[in-house]
């Protein structure tokens, strides 16, 4: 694997998807778009074939421990047309989806919920991640 130690990775694919969803994508700017230029910026790049299988990528199940108070989750991280929260399917534009994009398992995610309450959660797995099922177009 050619990642970094500790940085946030995204594969190639993803990050030109986001890009287009950034800031400075399309003429639309949307105001929850703006927190994906700075990942975009510092993200370690590598090919979707490279991408090691304990790294978040887009449409990766993940289960999360809550620390404050130990419930367990997983959700699917998704571009925002695919989003629906009941369903536990989370846009990347969200707080906890950009928070979780290009992290690894074992890492501790913080942001801040819809109702301004800190929140934080331990990555605890990747059930499924397209890239290590041989799913690199996803």
């Amino acid at each position: 694997m050619n990642d970094q130690a500790g940085e946030r990775v995204l594969t190639e694919l993803d990050h030109v998807r986001l890009a287009v969803l950034s800031s400075r994508g399309r003429a639309a700017r949307r105001p929850e778009s703006m927190g994906i230029d700075a990942l975009l910026d510092e993200a370690y790049v590598v090919p979707s074939r490279k991408v090691g299988s304990d790294v978040v990528t887009m449409y990766s199940q993940v289960l999360l421990r809550f620390i404050d108070d130990g419930v367990r989750r997983t959700i699917t991280l998704c571009y925002p047309r695919d989003a629906n929260p009941r369903l536990g399917l989370v846009s990347v534009l969200s707080p906890i989806g950009l928070g979780l994009l290009g992290q690894r398992v074992g890492a501790t995610v913080r942001w801040e919920s819809p109702d301004g309450s800190g929140r934080i959660a331990e990555v605890e797995a990747i059930p499924l991640q397209p890239e290590a099922s041989g799913d690199y177009t996803t």
